[in-house]
C-alpha cells in the first residue's frame, strides 16, 4: 500500500485547497459547454451533433495525452507540470472568445485540452503519492469537491453568460482566473514536496510502463470499464441540455442550474464517501451506482416533464460518481511506485470514452432523436456496472 514518502525536512504537501482551484477550473471550462451547446450550433449554423465536435476536440486531445503528462510528471515533477500545464490552458481558454468559426473554436478547444490534460490526474498521482492508501478515498474525496463546485458552477455559469451576456465571454473570464491560479501555484511549487520521482531521461521508452501496466489483468478491467463509462455517461450527457431547449424550449440560464444538479449530487457522494463505503463496499458502489444511473438515463428519455430532471439530474450525478472514484481509486494502486502512470492511463481511456461517445451519440441524436440516446446509454451501464460486479466478486473469490 502507498505511503508517505520520504522528502527533505520542512517540506509538505501542498494544498489540496489551491490544487482544487485548479481543478475547479478545468471542470467548469469543461462543463460550461454543456447548456450553450444548442446556442454555439445556432450561431455557427450547424446541427446540435455537429456542433458537438467542440467536445470531442476537447477530450479526445485530454485524454491522449495523459501518457505523456503522466511520466513527464513522475520525471520533472508533478507540481511543476500542473502550473505550467494550467498556464497553457488559461491563455487557449481565453482565446475561445475571440474565434469566428466552429473550425476555429474547435481547433483552440483541442489545444486547451492539451493543456488541460497535465492538471487533474497528475493531481490524483500527487495525491497518491502523499496519503496512504487508507487514507486516500478520502483525501481525493476532498479533492473531488472542487471538481464537483466545477460541475455545478460551470453549468450554472455557461447558462447566465447564454442567457444574459454572451457565451463568449465566459471563457475569457475563466481564462483570466485561471492565469491568476496559475501564478499562485507557481509562487507555491518552491516550498511543497512533489512526493516520488523517477530518474532517467525522457524518451520514448517511458512509455514502456503503460504496456506493463496493460498486462496485468486488474489494470486492464479498470481501464475498459472506465472507457465504456465514460463513453456511456458522459457521451450521452453531453446532449441533455439541447434536449432541454428543443424538447422544452427552457431558457438557457434554467438549463444551466439543472444541468449543475449532476454536480450537486456529485458534492452529496463527496460528503458521504465514508458512509456509502461503510455500507455498500467497493463492489456496492458500483452495482448500485450503475443502476441508479440507468434508472435516470431512462427516466429522462420516458418521462415527458422538465420538472421531473431536477431530481433526477442530482441522482445521475450521486450514483455516477459512486461508480467513478471507486475506479479511480482503484486506479491509483495499479502502480504504487509509478503513480503518474497508471492514474494517466485511466484518464486516457476516461476521456477518449468521453470524446469517442460524444461523436458516437451525436450522430444518433442527429439522425433518431434525443429518446433513443438517452436509452441505449442508460441500458449500457446497467450493463458495464453489472460486469464490473461480476469481475470484481470473482476476483475476491479467487
Amino acid at each position: 500500500m502507498g505511503k508517505f514518502t520520504t522528502v527533505q525536512p520542512g517540506k509538505t504537501p501542498a494544498s489540496l485547497g489551491l490544487l482544487g482551484a485548479a481543478a475547479f477550473m478545468v471542470i467548469a471550462d469543461a462543463r460550461v459547454i454543456d447548456p450553450l451547446l444548442y446556442i454555439i450550433a445556432k450561431e455557427f449554423h450547424v446541427s446540435v451533433g455537429s456542433a458537438a465536435v467542440i467536445i470531442s476536440a476537447y477530450t479526445i486531445p485530454y485524454g491522449l495525452f495523459q501518457l505523456v503528462y503522466g511520466p513527464l510528471g513522475d520525471r520533472i515533477g508533478k507540481l511543476k507540470v500542473i502550473t505550467a500545464a494550467l498556464a497553457a490552458f488559461a491563455i487557449g481558454t481565453a482565446i475561445c472568445a475571440f474565434v469566428s468559426n466552429i473550425l476555429l473554436l474547435t481547433l483552440l478547444r483541442f489545444l486547451t485540452g492539451v493543456a488541460a490534460a497535465g492538471i487533474i490526474p497528475v493531481t490524483l498521482a500527487y495525491i497518491g503519492d502523499n496519503f496512504p492508501y487508507e487514507e486516500r478515498q478520502a483525501a481525493i474525496g476532498k479533492y473531488l469537491s472542487a471538481l464537483m463546485l466545477g460541475q455545478i458552477l460551470g453549468g450554472s455559469l455557461g447558462g447566465i453568460f447564454g442567457e444574459y451576456i454572451s457565451w463568449r465571454d465566459i471563457f475569457l473570464v475563466f481564462g483570466i482566473t485561471s492565469l491568476a491560479v496559475a501564478g499562485l501555484l507557481w509562487r507555491l511549487t518552491r516550498h511543497h514536496r512533489d512526493g516520488n520521482r523517477q530518474r532517467g531521461r525522457l524518451s520514448w521508452q517511458m512509455f514502456q510502463p503503460y504496456y506493463q501496466l496493460i498486462t496485468q489483468p486488474t489494470a486492464r478491467i479498470v481501464i475498459l470499464g472506465v472507457f465504456i463509462e465514460g463513453f456511456c455517461a458522459f457521451g450521452g450527457y453531453a446532449y441533455v441540455g439541447a434536449f432541454l431547449r428543443d424538447q422544452y424550449s427552457l431558457p438557457y440560464l434554467a438549463i444551466g442550474f439543472m444541468l449543475s444538479g449532476f454536480g450537486f449530487g456529485g458534492l452529496i457522494y463527496t460528503y458521504s464517501v465514508k458512509w456509502l463505503v461503510r455500507r455498500l463496499g467497493e463492489i456496492g458502489l458500483i452495482g448500485v451506482g450503475g443502476w441508479l444511473l440507468c434508472f435516470g438515463f431512462l427516466a429522462i428519455a420516458l418521462f415527458q416533464n422538465w420538472v421531473l430532471f431536477i431530481p433526477l439530474t442530482i441522482l445521475m450525478g450521486l450514483s455516477f460518481y459512486m461508480i467513478h472514484s471507486t475506479l479511480q481509486t482503484q486506479a491509483t494502486e495499479l502502480a504504487p511506485e509509478a503513480r503518474g502512470v497508471a492514474v494517466s492511463l485511466f484518464a486516457f481511456s476516461f476521456f477518449m470514452g468521453q470524446g469517442i461517445g460524444a461523436a458516437v451519440f451525436g450522430l444518433i441524436v442527429d439522425n433518431y432523436g434525443y429518446a433513443p440516446c438517452f436509452i441505449l446509454t442508460g441500458v449500457a451501464i446497467a450493463l458495464l456496472s453489472t460486469w464490473l460486479v461480476k469481475t470484481k466478486r470473482n476476483h475476491s473469490e479467487s
